[in-house]
């Protein structure tokens, strides 16, 4: 059994969601608002940040692409074919590039900005940083979500999925920074026909169940966000 330390909207801790999910494994899942600095979950990671994946007998592993590849490392053999870290060294450097422009670049530049600004700061009391969110915040991370959405269309237009012929790490990641902003309606799906058609294809596969299923008190999700056919 695995437990995770998680925001429900995080988008780096929803890739490691969705890895799991493709695994097949359990997780109990455990909200933290990384903003109230808890010293319980400092002492399990003094970086303070979500997602924290804890394992029996291991260390906790922090951060997306550790605990991504931990799970591969643990579980992925059962996978087969359908291992999500393919086995040349050559497909490995392409999924690890893209998990990596994910959850680096894209979550500093649009997902992580809008989920901050629309979500978080809700909860923030203003010395953690509350407040209304900032418009030019968010006027500059929308435009983001444009360019970022643009490569996954050229990448779906030129390939089968984002790194490849198959399914890995690189679709997951990208698919859970959507997820976290769609859910608000952030993604200007009518500006590339392809992103949208792969998202389609992600966003139907069982692991992206419990996503879809999210919800926030206070803020409904988009029209079409749970909608697999939008």
């Amino acid at each position: 059994m695995f437990t995770l330390f998680h925001h429900p909207f995080c988008p780096r801790s929803r890739f490691v969601r969705l890895v799991l999910g493709e695994h097949g494994l359990d997780v109990r899942l455990v909200e933290e608002r990384v903003w109230d600095r808890r010293e319980a979950f400092l002492a399990l990671d003094p970086s303070g940040e979500t997602p924290l994946l804890v394992a029996e007998g291991a260390p906790p592993i922090p951060g997306p692409e550790i605990a991504a590849e931990y799970i591969d490392e643990t579980e992925g053999a059962a996978l087969g074919e359908l291992r999500l870290l393919p086995a040349t060294a050559k497909e490995r450097i392409e999924v690890r590039r893209l998990m990596g422009w994910f959850n680096d670049k894209f979550f500093a530049e649009a997902s992580g900005p809008i989920v901050t600004e629309r979500i978080y700061r809700r909860y923030m009391n203003m010395e953690q940083g509350g407040g209304a969110p900032s418009t030019d915040v968010l006027r500059a991370a929308r435009s983001n979500v444009r360019y970022h959405l643009a490569y996954i269309g050229w990448l779906a237009r030129t390939r089968n999925f984002l790194a490849g012929d198959r399914l890995t790490f690189a679709d997951l990641a990208a698919a859970a920074h959507l997820s976290a902003i769609d859910y608000l309606g952030d993604v200007p799906w009518n500006e590339d026909d392809a992103a949208k058609a792969w998202y389609v294809r992600i966003k139907s596969r069982p692991s992206f169940r419990p996503l879809l299923n999210e919800w926030l008190a206070g803020v409904p999700a988009a029209a079409h966000y749970a909608d697999l056919d939008f």
